[in-house]
């Protein structure tokens, strides 16, 4: 039994490692899991700067859509702004008298021009904004001159209209310039 003994001994001194290598295996794991978490800890960096370059790719063609959708649907406020003078213009020379025939015909003719801008402002989708006997909207509307109240004009009602305004589907080109009952 004691040779039993002895031999286990000397096989339990056999199979233990040195200090040394044991050292150096335990050192080269380290090492290693250390450069696993380097590589993931960088892994996961670049991923989350192909993630945000790829986010703001997409936020920038999405940004440039809706630049262009904005100048297809504006495209016509700026020659509409330099027209609409011209329209006043034709508006006032409708209001004139004319006593002649002369002057009924020129008028007609003046009446078919103005229809025709009217209609082609329409098309682009410029429209006059409603103004008289309307609630008065700031946004819409720029007060020149109030009026007292009465029973027939309630406070804040349009009672008469200056200038016409227009507008570009939501956008206000000109307010329109009113007398207001306050």
């Amino acid at each position: 039994m004691k040779e039993n003994h002895e031999e286990l001994d000397q096989e339990l001194n056999d199979t233990q490692l040195d200090p040394e290598t044991e050292e150096v295996e335990v050192s080269e794991v380290e090492e290693e899991a250390n450069e696993l978490a380097n590589l993931q800890a960088e892994f996961d960096e670049m991923e989350d700067k192909f993630l945000r370059a790829r986010a703001e790719i997409a936020n920038m063609a999405n940004r440039g859509k809706n630049e262009r959708e904005q100048l297809q649907k504006y495209r016509s406020q700026d020659l509409a702004k330099k027209l609409l003078p011209s329209i006043d213009n034709l508006e006032r020379a409708l209001a004139t008298e004319v006593s002649d025939e002369q002057g009924a015909s020129l008028k007609k003719g003046v009446e078919m021009v103005l229809e025709s801008l009217k209609h082609a402002l329409k098309e682009e989708g410029i429209e006059k904004i409603p103004a008289k006997g309307e609630p008065f909207d700031p946004t819409l509307h720029q007060a020149v001159q109030t009026v007292p109240a009465t029973d027939e004009l309630p406070a804040d009602t349009i009672v008469e209209v200056l200038q016409e305004g227009y507008k570009l589907h939501d956008r206000v080109l000109r307010p329109t310039m009113v007398i207001v009952a306050q």
